[in-house]
């Protein structure tokens, strides 16, 4: 099991980037996370929320969990068709 150093935001190349004591490094772009599963501005803040105040629950959620279903359970709003 690696032992996790430093789980960051990287605003500089927009990756969240995961830092093991072992000397490898997993890093997320964030940019392709949010084309890919974002289909509204709603989903992109709830990202944008958790990648500035919970990159390590950011990161959790894309390589454990189900960040679609995520999404969909945390974002609510109604379309102004109405």
């Amino acid at each position: 099991m690696k032992t996790l150093i430093s789980c960051a935001y990287n605003i500089d190349n927009c990756f969240v980037e995961l830092k093991f004591a072992d000397g490898s490094m997993i890093a997320i772009d964030t940019i392709a996370v949010e084309n890919k599963v974002a289909d509204n501005m709603y989903q992109r803040s709830e990202l944008d929320y958790l990648i500035y105040n919970a990159p390590l629950d950011y990161v959790d959620l894309i390589l454990n969990g189900d960040l679609e279903k995520y999404l969909k359970a945390v974002t609510q709003y109604k379309s102004l068709d109405n």
